[in-house]
């Protein structure tokens, strides 16, 4: 009686030709290195384009602005005056070791008397000190400072009067990084010294700016 024939032959080819899963699906090198080079290459441009919007929001040490936006009085000037406008022009100095900052501005504010007839405005030219929180996008800041300021009252058919007083301000804001110039929101009280019994003179201008 004999006995069966091992398949030798065919263990061997089976070997040199191993036969995969049921998909039949051959990983073959070339499709791998491809595949790793192409993954390189996407991480490659991610890290440029990281390093260039980085580069790209370095703050400015020396900046020129503008803002505007509404002048709100306070205190004893919200019984007589409505609600006006504002406009700002401001030089700014950011050093770039350190979160502080300085702003020099020159502002005009004005508001209308309730019922027509006249206006109050302000006219001032101010220090100030900026402490802006670090962050890479959206930084909310803190500001104040004293300066100059001109109170002027005008009457149709009376005229103007003015005089020259001494006057702070305090406020915070928000500002982000744009390319090739930064944009903020800003709140402040300004408080203007008259030692002549005129009550609390103070108005809130709330505004947008842009800084180049």
């Amino acid at each position: 009686m004999g006995y069966p024939t091992l398949p030798v032959h065919s263990e061997l080819a089976s070997e040199r030709w191993p036969i995969h899963g049921r998909t039949g699906c051959v990983h073959k090198p070339g499709v791998a290195l491809k595949r790793t080079v192409f993954a390189a290459a996407l991480a490659g441009i991610a890290l440029v384009s990281f390093e260039a919007r980085a580069q790209s929001v370095v703050p400015k040490s020396v900046q020129f602005g503008v803002a505007a936006g509404a002048a709100i009085p306070s205190g004893d000037l919200s019984q007589d005056l409505k609600t006006g406008f504002t406009g700002t022009a401001i030089l700014g100095f950011s050093p770039t070791l350190i979160p502080l900052g300085v702003r020099v501005e020159g502002s005009y504010s004005q508001m209308g008397v309730k019922g027509g007839g006249g206006n109050a405005h302000f006219t001032s030219v101010t220090g100030n000190l900026v402490y802006k929180f670090p962050s890479a996008t959206v930084s909310p800041y803190l500001i104040g400072g004293a300066g100059w300021y001109q109170a002027a009252v005008s009457a149709t058919g009376l005229g103007t009067i003015s005089d020259n007083h001494f006057g702070w301000n305090a406020g915070a804001g928000v500002s982000m990084p744009l390319s090739g110039f930064d944009t903020f929101v800003e709140a402040r009280y300004h408080r203007v010294i008259i030692k002549n019994g005129s009550g609390t003179v103070a108005y809130i201008p709330i505004t947008f700016g842009i800084m180049f």
